[in-house]
């Protein structure tokens, strides 16, 4: 019996392998473009870059060093050139799909950054494995512009694997529905009926804005903004601001909000600022054909009769007066019980001891309720 050669003893030695097996190496060489493996067979093991990553243009050395021990499957035993073909990507891609499969059954809370925005959504890759995430999945609430969430770190669960077709969807939006119900609930169960909180405005419209409580959004309508006059609450309010508000009323899962505090009623002491024979100072808020209505301090309008702005005839206010005009005038009138003030520029003209300035020619509080 013959005996055999050295090279022909040293390849008895060395192992067998197979298309689609797994072997293990270590990183002999690496470059931008390749990975060099000792994979303890005739022939070195190489993966190529897009073998080893979905990242496009990746620099394998920034990424894999020499000494490194690596897991990838056998794609060719030969390349024509006497190398065997390595993919770590796709062994990595059939490992994390089984992982997914898993996390699927099992609904599993996944943590992964946002390797691309699309279009219809988000894409994040996890071992390899390439999840879907709709844009009506990703939040609890539309969002035109998703590119806030690249390469941010994201929590969803898989609600459908179908790795066959492709197709492996991701939920974020569930996660946070469930959040919000669990701190609505939180919310509701520490909160009543005139409990002042700390909100942030979350949206605006033409009649109110809608507070964030921390568990649910409560309405601030236009009319319980100020105890003055507010004409648009975009004027008043933006996105983002913290406001401090009360809870006016509750009803269901409703909450109607208020920033007209009681203490700052300023018709609290309205009786004693705004007696009769005062003289004030106010600003022409509005007119009518039959007078004009003077804020005399925020949520508190008093009548200026058209009889009551000179001793000369004036057809209409607005040929004396303009709206946001400072005035003074002298309070002829005061009714608290039903929150109605009346002046007088000609008292402040006639003569100290005369009545007949003071008093209008007209019913005022019939004026005045014809003009509410």
């Amino acid at each position: 019996m013959s005996e055999m050669s050295f090279e022909q003893m040293l390849e008895e030695s060395l192992k067998t392998i197979r298309n689609g097996e797994v072997v293990e190496g270590t990183v002999i060489d690496v470059k931008p473009e390749e990975i060099v493996l000792n994979i303890g067979y005739k022939s070195d093991g190489i993966i190529t870059r897009n073998e080893y990553t979905n990242e496009a243009n990746a620099d394998l050395t920034t990424m894999v060093s020499v000494g490194d021990t690596i897991e990838a499957k056998v794609l060719k035993v030969n390349d024509g050139e006497g190398q065997v073909v390595l993919t770590y990507k796709r062994l990595a891609a059939e490992r994390g799909s089984k992982r997914l499969e898993e996390a699927f059954e099992n609904k599993e809370v996944l943590t992964a950054k946002v390797a691309q925005v699309l279009d219809g959504g988000l894409c994040v890759i996890m071992d390899e494995t390439r999840i879907f995430i709709p844009a009506s999945l990703v939040s609890d609430t539309y969002e035109k512009d998703l590119t806030k969430y690249k390469d941010t770190e994201i929590e969803f669960v898989i609600s459908e694997f179908n790795p066959k077709r492709r197709r492996i969807i991701g939920d974020r939006k569930q996660l946070l529905v469930a959040k919000k119900l669990e701190l609505q609930k939180e919310l509701f169960a520490r909160i009543k009926i005139g409990d002042i909180l700390e909100g942030t405005v979350k949206n605006v419209t033409d009649f109110g804005a809608f507070i964030d409580l921390g568990g649910a959004d409560g309405l601030l309508h236009i009319s319980e903004m100020s105890w003055g006059r507010v004409e648009s609450p975009k004027k008043v309010f933006n996105v983002g601001d913290t406001v401090r508000v009360f809870i006016k009323d509750i009803n269901d899962t409703k909450i109607a909000l208020s920033m007209k505090f009681p203490n700052e009623n300023p018709w609290n002491d309205a009786a004693e600022k705004f007696a009769i024979g005062n003289v004030i100072q106010g600003r022409v808020a509005r007119m009518t054909d039959f007078g004009a209505f003077v804020e005399l301090a925020p949520g508190v309008d008093a009548l200026l009769h058209v009889s009551q702005i000179s001793r000369e005839h004036v057809e209409k206010p607005s040929d004396i007066l303009k709206v946001g005009q400072e005035i003074e005038a002298k309070i002829v009138d005061f009714n608290e019980e039903d929150k109605k003030i009346s002046l007088s520029m000609k008292a402040l003209l006639a003569p100290e001891d005369s009545d007949e300035a003071e008093t209008a020619d007209v019913d005022i509080d019939a004026v005045a309720d014809d003009a509410e």
